[in-house]
């Protein structure tokens, strides 16, 4: 059993180490859009709205939203009016015409397997393999594989020991007692809330061999009692029912739109009336500017999943068709949030 305290934050601050890991695919995509498409000169050319330029330049619209809001959040483009254009700064170093253009200098990178990847990912939306190896299946594929999910699994768990314990400090559960947590890996954001709010019960929803990982890490942790796990893919069937709290942690990020759009319809129809969702994830702010560590991020995600990082507008649409109220948002750390919102009773 394990005798770690999952309510503990350190004594220091991780935010650079996030950072570093989270931005790192950025200056691929950078790299892709000046080198390969020289964008910032045919955008100067062509002010340009979003659907124009995807057609264009022949991208597709999910990686190109993620490419427009890294380079807004960047300042290296602007958007008036629904229609883009380059800044100044864009102007004077990225357009080929200028004298300080530095084209030649990312050219020197074009080799980079990941530069490479986003090509292909900006034109066919397609997710690359994870991590950029050719030789590995995108990353939900290869969630089947018993090596891959426990190495994939870790991954997150070591990162929701400190995401957990801050996002679970900020939630009110007031009134709530069963908690779904839905695709919840390892099981220790729905550890962490309980350890926090000690009136709760929680199941961890995973499909196999996730939830088998779920279960030894959640004993391990000497949590058995108070947080179970039930197999199930969140994608295949309905939510399993009986639940006012529902949380989505660091998933739909994973997905595009429809899909995402399509979880959340199924927390709207198995959450008991009432009951409130939570969603923790990075979110881009409501005029998709940044923050800029966020967009960095959802950069990273484009390449490697089928998802990004959504913005508070789009989450704010998507949850209000669904009859969902009181849309509330805090940020927790390390430039994730939380966004809650109740089921109408």
């Amino acid at each position: 059993m394990s005798t770690f305290d999952l309510t503990s934050l350190p004594s220091t601050d991780p935010l650079a180490i996030y950072r570093e890991r989270d931005g790192l695919y950025a200056v691929d995509l950078l790299g892709a859009a000046l080198v390969h498409f020289d964008f910032f000169t045919w955008l100067a050319e062509h002010p340009s709205d979003k659907p124009t330029l995807c057609r264009e330049l022949q991208l597709v619209e999910r990686p190109a939203d993620v490419m427009l809001t890294l380079f807004a959040a960047m300042g290296l483009v602007e958007e008036r009016a629904g229609v883009f254009h380059v800044t100044g700064t864009a102007r004077e170093h990225l357009v080929k015409s200028s004298p300080w253009f530095l084209g030649p200098y990312y050219a020197s990178l074009k080799d980079r397997p990941v530069l490479k990847d986003y090509i292909s990912v900006l034109k066919t939306g397609r997710t690359a393999n994870w991590g950029g190896f050719k030789d590995a299946q995108d990353w939900h594929k290869a969630m089947e594989d018993e090596t891959f999910a426990n190495n994939f699994t870790a991954a997150m768990d070591c990162r929701g020991v400190y995401l957990g314990a801050a996002m679970a400090k900020h939630l009110d559960t007031t009134g709530r007692h069963q908690l779904l947590d839905i695709a919840g890996g390892s099981g220790i954001y729905a550890c962490a809330i309980v350890a926090r709010h000690p009136h709760l019960r929680a199941t961890v929803l995973e499909k196999p061999p996730v939830d088998a990982v779920a279960r030894r890490a959640i004993e391990k942790r000497g949590l058995s009692e108070r947080v179970s796990v039930i197999a199930g893919d969140m994608l295949a069937g309905e939510l399993p029912g009986g639940f006012d709290l529902h949380l989505i942690s660091n998933v739909l990020h994973d997905w595009d739109a429809p899909v995402a759009r399509q979880i959340l319809a199924k927390s709207a129809r198995a959450l008991t009336p009432g009951g409130t969702l939570v969603i923790h994830d990075a979110h881009i702010n409501e005029t998709k500017t940044g923050p800029l560590p966020v967009a960095k991020y959802s950069a990273l995600l484009m390449h490697s999943t089928e998802g990004k990082c959504y913005s508070l507008a789009e989450m704010r649409g998507y949850l209000g068709a669904l009859g969902f109220t009181d849309f509330q948002f805090r940020e927790t750390a390390v430039d994730r949030s939380i966004i809650t919102v109740r089921r109408p009773s």
